[in-house]
């Protein structure tokens, strides 16, 4: 998705927060509510998603801090050169099962003219360099619903979050017809178990609804601690569509002896529920 495009699906989603407010929240629609309904069947949801969060990493080489890494949302925004973000659920009773994928390649490209000495007097070269990052997170796990009536429903949660990254620097120089370049790539992994919830609360009786979720996790690859919130607003427009606007936030603590520290990942996220 070009940076356009995500620029455009943000301005008209938030035009929409903004004239749904004049709706009244006394009553819902006419069979139209935000929290499901439960039954000896299966009931599915597809959640595509933008999230575009800042970035705020530690650093550090053989137990000595090195730096803080920041990338801004418009950094984010303006590097993205491809990216994924979708969830799903399925649900049959009180069991479900959760899958959400975050897939995103950032890359930034530059380049400079210098004039170097020579025996034979000063030569032009160009040198060029681009850095690429691959980011993947993966969190699934199983679900089971712990309460539920006509304004809210809660599930508790089990599963495991996976996220990895790889980092790719490329240069490059040429001068008098000839050229040379070294590229260097790193990659790193983890995979934890967590445990949490997730669900929703029912605005005044109204088809708007507050959605939620919660997880924490330790102990798995090089994970000292690790946790994940989301909080936000939402509408239900019809039976089988929700969107909702949130704020999400995911933090590492690794444990020592590894290049990453600390990294969170934080910003808004904009999502589209289509519900069968």
């Amino acid at each position: 998705m070009t940076v356009l495009k995500y620029i455009k699906n943000l301005a008209v989603l938030s035009a929409v927060f903004a004239i749904l407010p004049s709706v009244s929240l006394v009553h819902a629609d006419e069979g139209v509510t935000p929290i499901p309904k439960f039954s000896d069947e299966w009931r599915f949801e597809v959640t595509p998603y933008l999230w575009a969060p800042a970035v705020t990493a530690s650093l550090s080489y053989q137990d000595q801090y090195i730096n803080t890494a920041q990338l801004s949302q418009n950094n984010v925004i303006s590097n993205l050169k491809s990216g994924a973000m979708i969830a799903a659920e399925a649900h049959y009773g009180n069991w479900g099962i959760f899958g959400d994928i975050v897939s995103a390649t950032l890359q930034k490209s530059g380049g400079a003219n210098v004039t170097l000495a020579s025996g034979y007097g000063p030569v032009r070269a160009q040198l060029a360099d681009k850095a690429t990052l691959q980011h993947n997170q993966i969190t699934s796990g199983i679900t089971y619903t712990v309460f539920n009536n006509e304004n809210a429903y809660v599930d508790g949660l089990l599963g495991v979050r996976y996220i990895s990254g790889t980092t790719t620097l490329s240069l490059s120089a040429s001068a008098l017809g000839e050229s040379a370049g070294i590229v260097d790539s790193t990659s790193a992994s983890t995979t934890d178990p967590i445990v949490g919830f997730k669900g929703r609360y029912r605005i005044a009786d109204s088809t708007w609804y507050v959605p939620f979720y919660a997880d924490v996790g330790s102990g798995g690859g090089s994970t000292n601690i690790t946790w994940q919130g989301i909080l936000g607003v939402g509408k239900s427009f019809e039976k089988w569509i929700d969107a909702s606007l949130a704020y999400r936030y995911v933090y590492y603590d690794m444990k020592n002896g590894g290049v990453l520290e600390k990294a969170t990942f934080k910003g808004p996220q904009l999502a589209v529920t289509f519900k069968f």
